[in-house]
């Protein structure tokens, strides 16, 4: 039993209900779980799960009928989560709401790349979205001559925007050096000779 909030809909938990007896599997369920949970590319995804397929930390919510599991590092971004089902013209379709799937969450053991996102999340992309733009991380490694070093990716209206170096080595890596000191380097990896949406001309 979880204290986890997230509310599975009478008419959804009907649609799963009749979906999952099709499949003639005993014990047959729906495991649930976040794809590049905590950044802007965040993804609610449900999948079946053959009985022994779930996970032995799954959090395992009582519906009636079947079970559904909660992969365990995707709980806390499924918090307040809203899964439904609407009949349409066309048959229905399940809906997904997930509040938090895409808000970074710190904790004492978030790895490095979580970390940056809660920053550019948090301090960095409300205040480009101002002009239209926002960044992302692609990849944080470790540079031989330049120690750790995280790769940005500016998009909206940074893309192309000749102010985006200025912007780059004097807004963003400043901020991102002052919140995690052990970032060594910050660099771009946007392709700027597209400059259609560009603030800055």
């Amino acid at each position: 039993m979880s204290n986890l909030n997230i509310n599975i809909t009478e008419s959804a938990q009907a649609y799963l209900r009749e979906l999952l007896a099709k499949q003639n599997s005993e014990g047959i369920g729906v495991r649930i779980f976040v794809e590049n949970a905590g950044t802007p590319k965040a993804e609610c995804c449900m999948a079946y799960c053959t009985q022994g397929e779930e996970q032995i930390d799954d959090i395992r919510l009582p519906m009636e009928g079947f079970p559904a599991y909660i992969e365990f590092k995707s709980s806390p971004y499924l918090e307040d989560a809203v899964i439904d089902y609407n009949k349409d013209r066309f048959g229905g379709q399940l809906t997904f709401k997930a509040p938090k799937s895409k808000v970074p969450l710190l904790g004492e053991n978030s790895s490095l790349e979580e970390r940056i996102n809660h920053v550019l999340f948090s301090e960095i992309n409300p205040s480009l979205a101002a002009h239209n733009g926002n960044v992302s991380l692609l990849e944080v490694y470790e540079d031989t001559e330049h120690g750790l070093t995280a790769v940005l990716k500016f998009g909206g209206g940074c893309q192309g925007c000749s102010a985006v170096d200025m912007t780059l080595k004097q807004g963003v890596e400043t901020t991102l050096k002052a919140n995690i000191p052990e970032l060594q380097r910050v660099t771009d990896s946007t392709d700027h000779s597209q400059r259609d949406n560009a603030y800055f001309k």
